[in-house]
Parts: structure tokens; sequence; C-alpha cells
């Protein structure tokens, strides 16, 4: 996505997300990643994310100190719920910390977690949670392509 923004391949309107945002770092692209392939994934969706927002804030702490929403190492699979979502209530608590409305995780782990448990079980169903392609998706220009009269 990074690649297709910088080409001028895809616009973006940063005006269509207005409200305060924030992106949680999700351990496969961070930690897990770095560890595997030498190579964490943490400031390339925080610039896409600034491309298609106007108002962005960080959480404390972040990229490689950030915390686990509790759903990483398959525990969004399975059957420990209570204690999934006792692991997450630090992350519960650094989103609310940030006041943003709109949280960007691009993990599905992640997503799920922080949108069908976390969200409820700590009170702040108020912030929409998205995917990063989801909101590139949002923030597109789509412009009209001329079409070419067909040959006679």
């Amino acid at each position: 996505m990074k690649k297709y923004i910088v080409e001028g391949r895809i616009k973006l309107d940063k005006s269509v997300h207005t409200h305060l945002t924030t992106y949680h770092d999700p351990c496969n692209y961070g930690r897990k990643s770095e560890r595997t392939f030498g190579q964490a994934y943490y400031d390339e969706p925080r610039w896409i994310t600034q491309q298609c927002c106007e108002n962005f804030v960080e959480m404390y702490p972040n990229r490689a100190n950030n915390f686990c929403c509790g759903a990483g190492g398959g525990a969004w699979a399975a059957p420990y719920v209570e204690e999934r979502i006792f692991y997450g209530r630090v992350k519960a608590k650094q989103i609310k910390d940030t006041g943003a409305k709109l949280l960007i995780a691009p993990c599905h782990n992640c997503r799920d977690q922080i949108m069908k448990s976390l969200r409820k079980e700590y009170d702040f169903m108020d912030v929409e949670v998205k995917y990063l392609w989801e909101l590139v998706a949002d923030s597109l220009i789509i412009e009209p392509r001329e079409v070419e009269p067909e040959e006679e």
C-alpha cells in the first residue's frame, strides 16, 4: 500500500477521517516479524494511517514496547475467553488514554479482540476499529477514467 501511495497510483483523501486516530502495533507485524524475518513493520503502517487521517496520536508505549491486545499466540481462537479479556486490559487502557475515536488494528486477531471483546468489557464502545486496508479503501479518491470511443 505504501508503494502505491508514494508512486501516486492511489490517491487518498485525509478529510474523510477527521476523528482523532491511533494505531495498534500487532505482535506479528512487529516483534515476531523482526525475530523471524529480520524486519519489523512499525513505521510503514503509521505513515499509511497518517496519509488517511488528519489527527493522529500515538499509544504509549508503542512499536517494540507496545502491549499485546490479549489475542496473540492463538488466544483469540482458544476457549480461554476470560483470560484473553483479562490480558487485554492494559491494551484497553492504552487505547482509552489516547482519547482516539478511531483505532487502526491491521491484524485480524487484534481487530476482533479489540472490537468484539475489549470495547464492550472495558467500556469504549465509542471507538471505531478498522483494518489498515479498510482505512485506505475508505480514503480512496476514485477518479473517473476517460473511455476511448470504440473504433468503427
